[in-house]
């Protein structure tokens, strides 16, 4: 028995809303375990869907080496001679990924036509690479099923930037018919033929339509740039190890046989043009020896046709020893300059004189015309007729070993054009590796772990910012006396979830389907009511008159569960009680007696009903009650008049307690209205959802009507993790009989 107390029980004992108490916490989420474990399962199912229905995602690889340049003669590779430095891998990287190689692969392998068969939403797709055939019921739908392909062999369109987008429906027997994205109709078409559509223009020819008749298939003709920017985007390259020229490209898609064909086609356009680009230097070195050679050999035609003359006008004159050393010193001089300026001709078209390579060129130069003009002033202490045939001899050497130099390099650059073979070299074709997207466990372990932190936070927030009275010291510290403590009776919480399952009328009271103190007597919270009937014995001694008002701050808090069994532990201790349902908006107290609410309080104060015809028995001795009655427009006027007064005064004239259960007082004044014309007044207060500040509330909205608050009752007591931690413990103990 738990007695009332007027002051409070200890100062020690306060909870400060605003502080954060960890146990508290804790314990709420121990209490919700079995929610924050669905909430984590629904989400980890959630997680599990979604990675079995999304696209599976492929990845394929392949492996290329670009090899260091090497001539495959001496002195032909230009840019070792000039001493260009070697394209490292980021160059041949970015190569790679260039317009000019992926707009081949797009051009070769139609990437910029894309075929998206329509599906069924959401499991479509799924259904469809799971091989499920088109059903019976399906047939005529314009959904594609398993077996069903479309396959265009050309497609031209007069669109170069934007996208089109059209639907494509089968008819049968291989005829289709197009539609634009408006589903207005561009024309007719048979597998095999072309289809010419002039608004928008494209030509479109359908190699086959394995699809029955209805099935529709989304054509989506890209432009040429997006297709390079999409393939663009999937394509990723990176070297492997340091400095070793070998290059991994990998290719990510739904489709694994346009991944190997994607991939294979970009190698072998890289190592197409490879080749292309170093043929074309040797070509273009070629061009320009070829231009020179003519010039060369008419040169050395004059030259030669000079000293021809000279000797016939000379009678044939031999040169001296020192002659000839000068002659053959010019000579190899002459070449050395010629070949000079014939690189300097090819540098002059890659470079500034200011270029290193130019500038140590043209060193070079110089100090050949030096050598040169040091051997000519030698020269010039010679005869006369010994300097002309010099000079002439000279010009005819010269100008012939020139000749042959360019004629030789000429034959090189051939043999190097012929044989040209690159230096990209395909290791691996492209083979698909597997899945690599989405990764179903990642995916169902996160969407568990989001599950599990997201009700979390719910319980949290629920149990940080709903901080119900859950312990009778409590209410003392409101100044509130607490005349009992009555735990949640497990068979009224079963009977009342079951009231809730679909299909049945929903109630919010609890009082239904009998009396618990009739039903089981022996139930821990009929005990707790028993400890308040000799309580309130107590305190009534010190009322006016023997009317008991029961109210509460908020609806569904157990005041009519309180007020019908309260009146029947009463009676089964030899009292003569009686129960009005106060409450004529939503009061069902006639359903714990499983009767209607009709002939009841609103006929009476309406003058419909007489007293003692309001009045009902119940199979148990000294129990009567009076129903609602039918809603009335105006029920707090109803209670305001007299003759609920003298209907109050009759009842207490003919029962030893009269218990009336009331609206609640936050919702509605019928509680203070009622409470003026009793002489006690007590407040349920539901445990874990009545807050302080509301019962606070309720408590000055009765005072404000004139009603003084004897007690409150602390209804549906729950052992909880949560309060069981610190001062919050829960205590209540059965004691039956052996």
């Amino acid at each position: 028995m738990s007695e009332p107390s007027t002051t409070p029980s200890g100062s020690q004992i306060r909870q400060n809303d605003d502080e954060i108490d960890i146990g508290f916490l804790l314990g709420s989420l121990w209490d919700h375990r079995i929610f924050i474990a669905i909430l984590t399962v629904v989400f980890a199912v959630a997680g599990l869907i979604y990675a079995t229905l999304s696209t599976p995602i492929y990845q394929a690889d392949a492996l290329v080496q670009v090899e260091k340049k090497s001539g495959t003669m001496p002195g032909t590779d230009m840019s070792e001679l000039l001493g260009q430095q070697e394209s490292s891998t980021s160059t041949e990287i970015e190569i790679l990924r260039s317009r000019m190689i992926l707009g081949q692969v797009v051009d070769q392998t139609d990437l910029d036509i894309e075929i998206q068969p329509d599906s069924l939403p959401i499991i479509g797709d799924w259904l469809r690479r799971e091989g499920f055939a088109r059903p019976g019921f399906m047939e005529g739908k314009a959904s594609v099923w398993a077996g069903e392909t479309l396959h265009i062999s050309e497609l031209v369109a007069s669109h170069e930037s934007s996208t089109l987008k059209f639907t494509l429906e089968s008819l049968g027997n291989g005829r289709y018919l197009l539609k634009d994205a408006e589903g207005s109709q561009l024309g007719q078409g048979r597998v095999g033929q072309k289809l010419v559509v002039d608004e928008p223009w494209l030509e479109l020819t359908v190699a086959e339509v394995s699809a029955p008749v209805g099935a529709s298939f989304t054509v989506v003709k890209k432009s040429r740039l997006s297709a390079i920017n999409g393939l663009k985007n999937r394509l990723q390259i990176s070297p492997q190890g340091k400095d070793t020229g070998i290059l991994r490209l990998t290719l990510q898609g739904a489709d694994k046989q346009e991944l190997v064909r994607s991939l294979n086609t970009t190698n072998q356009v890289f190592l197409t043009q490879n080749i292309a680009r170093q043929a074309a230097e040797a070509e273009k070195s070629l061009e320009f020896l070829e231009e020179q050679v003519p010039k060369i050999r008419e040169q050395l035609n004059k030259a030669e046709n000079r000293l021809n003359e000279y000797r016939l006008q000379s009678d044939s004159i031999d040169l001296s020893f020192e002659t000839q050393n000068a002659l053959d010193s010019l000579v190899r001089i002459e070449a050395s300059l010629n070949e000079l300026e014939l690189q300097e001709s090819e540098l002059a078209r890659r470079f500034t004189p200011n270029h290193p390579v130019y500038r140590s060129l043209l060193e070079k130069k110089d100090q050949l015309l030096r050598e040169k003009a040091r051997l000519e002033e030698r020269t010039d202490n010679l005869p006369e007729t010994q300097q002309q045939v010099l000079r002439l001899s000279r010009d005819v050497e010269v100008t012939q070993e020139i000749y042959v130099q360019l004629l030789n390099r000429m034959q090189e650059l051939r043999l190097v054009r012929a044989g040209t073979v690159g230096n990209v070299r395909i290791l691996d074709d492209a083979v698909t590796q597997g899945q690599v997207a989405p990764r179903r466990n990642l995916i169902v372990a996160v969407a568990g772990m989001s599950g599990l932190l997201l009700a979390m936070v719910i319980v949290l927030l629920r149990a940080a910012f709903n901080r119900g009275i859950v312990s009778p010291e409590q209410l003392e510290e409101l100044d509130l006396p607490v005349y009992a403590t009555v735990p949640l009776s497990e068979e009224e919480k079963r009977l009342a979830n079951k009231s809730r399952a679909p299909g049945k009328r929903r109630h919010k009271g609890s009082v239904k389907e009998g009396l618990l103190a009739v039903r089981n007597p022996a139930d821990l919270s009929i005990e707790a009511i028993r400890s308040l009937r000799t309580s309130l014995h107590f305190a009534m001694m010190e009322g006016s008159d023997n009317r008991l008002v029961i109210t509460g701050p908020s609806p569904g808090i157990g005041k009519s569960f309180m007020s019908a069994n309260l009146a029947g532990v009463c009676a089964q201790a030899g009292q003569k009680v009686v129960v009005v349902d106060g409450d004529m908006r939503k009061g069902h107290v006639h359903e714990v007696f499983n009767q209607t609410a009709h002939d009841g309080l609103s006929e009476v104060l309406s003058g419909k009903l007489e007293f003692n015809q309001a009045i009902r028995g119940t199979e148990m001795d000294g129990l009567n009650w009076v129903s609602r009655g039918s809603a009335p427009p105006n029920p707090s006027e109803l209670l305001m008049q007299a003759r609920f007064t003298e209907f109050l005064d009759y009842l207490s004239e003919h029962f030893d307690l009269v218990i009336i259960d009331t609206p609640p007082i936050l919702a509605v004044t019928d509680a203070a209205i009622v409470g003026k014309l009793c002489g006690t007044t007590l407040m349920v207060v539901r445990f874990g959802v009545n807050t302080p500040k509301e019962i606070q509330i309720a408590e000055n909205r009765l005072a404000t009507g004139g009603v003084t608050l004897k007690g409150t009752i602390l209804n549906a007591m729950e052992k909880k993790a949560a309060t069981s931690y610190g001062y919050y413990g829960y205590y209540n103990y059965a004691y039956k009989s052996e």
